[in-house]
């Protein structure tokens, strides 16, 4: 990526990018107005894993999320409004962040310049927005209305549908209800048919061995098996690969899959879903092993979601894939890596389930606790529990742990904060950046409190007074301060 020297110094309160300071902005105008391009170009990169949101220019230039969306949205006028353009920009940057971070932006803009400029409501004023009946202003007729602006509204209704809020269909469906008051046959056509980019033998499919069809609009598979057989099974999965090898499809989306037999991964507390009834299916044939390898490697993306997932169960997508291969032994222990390694602690929960499993199977191993160990630092809060320490209560498990501690750097997470109030609404704390040593031991008293609960407080004082003889110096060393460890060794 091509970037241009001599940039100026980073101005915003954290150090991370520029903010648009009256003081320094016509210096900067340049860079953010390219930026913003770069933005509708899909050229901008995501600076790190931390919230607010930075992205980089093609030029090097840091600017946050949430002041890209705000300058764009202002300029942006009815009559003018380029569709295109306008969802590459958004879409890019919901890419790079989260739809969280830019629909408000979005939404106001098209109460401000759909429903303000062209409708009037006809009841209550002091219903929400979305309750409200709208008509067409009198003296408006609905040719009046850009087309452009209308297909933004629907890009809009339907990422809300796919990537927002459970409640947040109420969004969906006050935008497709303000198109459909003037152009129905977009909204209709948007419904049965996606957005028309999907080739058509990806849209439907048929073959002797199972249904199907694909929404690229509102981000469904549907698919319907005639038999559990290995043919149906390749057919299916090959379909999934193919469109998600479409660049345009979402990379969250809903797998509803159905067949003719009910049954699913053998691990406790999994959601009994369509998509893990197939995986369940598949992995009984060891040629679609990798196969199935090749549809995770797909569809595993970072921040992104399996849609038709209650918010506690959300899973990555590709997740069903991965737990049905990694419980089949090490040989997929790279791809259980490179899973956990994308997982993010706000769009996957699931592998909490699928690491206890796991480690029930296997144990505590050289193999499995750095896997483990990664996999409660995907996430917050995973849940404690005693069984963890029966498993690890033998030498060779003590021993991988050990060993593990001693490589954390390598295993801790980029993004990984020692603050354990991490909202990103907060106002940036003047507290004095916690020291590398400082977000390891964190780390590492989170997977202690994991494996012993609340025994692992103070040092593991209870743990150790409690183990066998011989066990003891292994668990001190295991409860000894990672920062006091690395002194004693110099």
């Amino acid at each position: 990526m091509k970037k241009t020297t001599n940039l100026p110094k980073f101005n915003s309160q954290d150090g991370r990018c520029y903010w648009m300071k009256p003081e320094v902005q016509e210096d900067l105008q340049p860079l953010f107005d390219q930026c913003i391009q770069d933005a509708i170009d899909g050229r901008i990169t995501r600076l790190d894993s931390l919230w607010p949101p930075v992205v980089v220019s093609s030029q090097g230039a840091p600017f946050e999320v949430w002041q890209l969306l705000r300058a764009w949205t202002e300029i942006q006028r009815a009559e003018t409004l380029d569709a295109e353009q306008a969802i590459a920009f958004s879409e890019n940057l919901r890419r790079q962040s989260r739809w969280g971070e830019i629909d408000h932006h979005l939404l106001d803009m098209l109460k401000r310049e759909l429903q303000e400029k062209y409708f009037v409501a006809t009841d209550n004023e002091d219903d929400r927005f979305w309750n409200r009946e709208y008509s067409l202003k009198p003296g408006i007729h609905a040719e009046q209305v850009p087309e452009p602006l209308l297909r933004f509204a629907c890009y809009v209704a339907v990422n809300y549908k796919v990537y927002g809020m459970s409640f947040q269909y109420l969004d969906t469906n006050y935008l497709l209800g303000l198109v459909g008051k003037v152009r129905p046959d977009i909204v209709e056509k948007l419904k049965e048919n996606g957005t028309g980019r999907l080739p058509f033998n990806l849209q439907k499919r048929k073959t002797v061995h199972f249904t199907a069809s694909a929404n690229d609009a509102f981000a469904v598979i549907r698919i319907t098996a005639r038999d559990n057989t290995e043919e149906c099974c390749h057919e299916v999965l090959n379909y999934l690969c193919e469109l998600l090898e479409q660049d345009d499809f979402p990379r969250s989306y809903a797998v509803e899959f159905k067949g003719p037999e009910k049954k699913y991964l053998p691990i406790t507390g999994l959601p009994q879903k369509g998509v893990n009834q197939l995986f369940a299916c598949a992995v009984q044939y060891p040629s679609l092993h990798h196969l199935m390898e090749r549809y995770a490697r797909l569809a595993m993306r970072q921040y992104e979601q399996y849609t038709n997932l209650s918010d506690e169960l959300c899973a990555l997508p590709g997740s069903f894939a991965v737990f049905a291969l990694g419980m089949l032994g090490q040989e997929w222990r790279q791809l259980v890596w490179d899973y956990l390694d994308l997982c993010d602690d706000e769009h996957s929960r699931l592998q909490e389930k699928f690491l206890r499993e796991y480690v029930k199977q296997f144990g505590f191993t050289a193999d499995t606790v750095p896997v483990f160990v990664r996999g409660v630092l995907s996430m917050q809060d995973m849940k404690y529990s005693k069984d963890y320490a029966a498993w690890m209560a033998n030498a060779e498990s003590l021993g991988a742990l050990l060993e593990t501690k001693s490589r954390l750097s390598e295993i801790v997470p980029s993004g990984f904060s020692s603050d354990e109030d991490d909202d990103e609404d907060d106002t940036p704390s003047q507290e004095t950046e916690a020291s590398p040593e400082e977000v390891l031991q964190y780390a590492w008293e989170t997977v202690c409190y994991v494996i012993w609960g609340k025994n692992s407080a103070k040092g593991g004082q209870k743990v150790v007074d409690a183990a066998p003889e011989e066990l003891k110096e292994m668990y001190r060393q295991v409860f000894i301060n990672i920062k006091k460890e690395r002194i004693q060794r110099k």
